[in-house]
């Protein structure tokens, strides 16, 4: 498949978005994937790693197993999606301008940044097992600051964009919009674990009040935009059962908010002696309320799924948004049972990581499936291709 394949539009009903393609037979290929959209299996796979070594009482074989293997898999696509991206930009050259000037692939690309800082995050928990804790926080250091400089990019590009040269109507509002702008949150939670990794007091002050800025950012801006989607949510319903799985990734800033306050309540106390006792405060005053919205969005969206499809869901890409979005609220449950004490929040992370993986094996068989079905299609594709020119010949 060239690089010129890779981006198609889906417009209609409530939203514009990448899709992917589904034949006379009704099956799913990845025909029209854009290019960033590829980090999101990363950033979902990432966060399984993640979220298997924070719950409460992780610190068994089986699971440490498991958050290795999810770990060596998150590394594995991040190459993958980096070289893919690579290729079909370099192959294209104004594919690049291309989708960052399409409405629908742009907030894809705050994708890019999450799927470093994830797994750079997932390496600092899983790889002092593997190569030493020195030397998984220095990965994770170097991670977090190219993913956070193509984070921020990111977050001012695209918005910049979208005021300036995007045409969406209002009824168009997508969840997608939150994902340039939340990829700074995953910055400050990232970055808020890695405060009290390294012996320099400034490098720890330096992170800290960083994500403590880019926690703010991400913050309002994230709250601006899920305002507006329940504006146009109640206004212009949602009726296509496809997009549905976009409406998860509301939880994305929410759970990842309450992650980042709480990682630097655990990690900062040095770093920010004179503000630890509010941070530790404010951890639990902001945390508590915005995991139980969390909680009551995830039920609204999954009362919406199931109006919309009554239990049948076509797959798409945006199947992943069952993953990282849900894993940011295990994380942020788990930072509360830490910070709090509270044994109520570790039975919250462990009931959400069951869900995030349920929906991380959902999407990896759908997207498995899907990428044999379009590698099938472009065999037979070229077959017919070679038949025909042997016809002609």
């Amino acid at each position: 498949m060239s690089a010129s394949h890779n981006v198609g539009l889906w417009i209609g009903g409530d939203s514009t978005l990448p899709r992917t393609h589904v034949n006379d037979d009704d099956e799913v290929m990845l025909d029209h994937v854009s290019t960033p959209q590829w980090f999101t299996p990363v950033m979902g796979t990432a966060i399984v790693a993640t979220c298997l070594s924070l719950v409460p009482g992780a610190h068994v074989t089986p699971l440490l197993i498991a958050a290795e293997a999810a770990w060596a898999a998150s590394v594995v696509m991040l190459i993958a999606a980096i070289a893919y991206a690579a290729r079909s930009y370099t192959r294209e050259r104004g594919l690049l301008r291309s989708e960052l000037h399409n409405p629908a692939v742009a907030p894809f690309f705050g994708a890019v940044s999450m799927a470093l800082l994830a797994v750079g995050g997932a390496t600092l928990l899983v790889g002092p097992r593997i190569f030493g804790a020195q030397a998984a926080a220095w990965i994770d250091l170097a991670l977090w600051v190219v993913g956070t400089t193509i984070g921020i990019a990111v977050a001012v590009t695209i918005p910049a964009l979208q005021f300036t040269s995007h045409r969406v109507e209002l009824h168009q509002a997508s969840p997608t919009w939150l994902l340039p702008v939340v990829a700074p949150m995953v910055s400050a939670a990232t970055g808020a674990a890695l405060v009290d990794q390294f012996d320099s007091a400034v490098l720890a002050h330096a992170l800290a009040v960083t994500s403590l800025m880019l926690w703010g950012a991400a913050g309002i801006a994230a709250a601006l935009i899920t305002a507006s989607l329940w504006w146009r949510l109640a206004h212009h319903q949602h009726s296509d059962a496809a997009t549905v799985p976009t409406l998860w990734i509301v939880l994305g800033p929410l759970g990842q908010s309450v992650t980042a306050l709480c990682m630097l309540a655990i990690h900062a106390p040095d770093a920010l002696p004179e503000l630890t006792p509010l941070i530790s405060a404010f951890a639990a005053l902001y945390g508590i309320p915005v995991l139980g919205f969390a909680l009551l969005w995830l039920a609204i969206a999954g009362v919406v799924a199931w109006r919309l499809t009554k239990g049948r869901l076509p797959y798409t890409m945006s199947w992943w948004s069952f993953t990282f979005p849900v894993g940011t609220c295990v994380t942020g449950a788990a930072g509360l049972a830490s910070v709090t004490g509270a044994a109520a929040f570790g039975v919250v992370a462990w009931a959400l990581l069951l869900l995030l993986l349920a929906g991380w094996c959902a999407s990896a068989v759908g997207t498995t499936r899907a990428w044999h079905l379009s590698r099938a299609h472009s065999k037979h594709l070229r077959a017919d291709e070679a038949q025909l020119s042997a016809a002609l010949s």
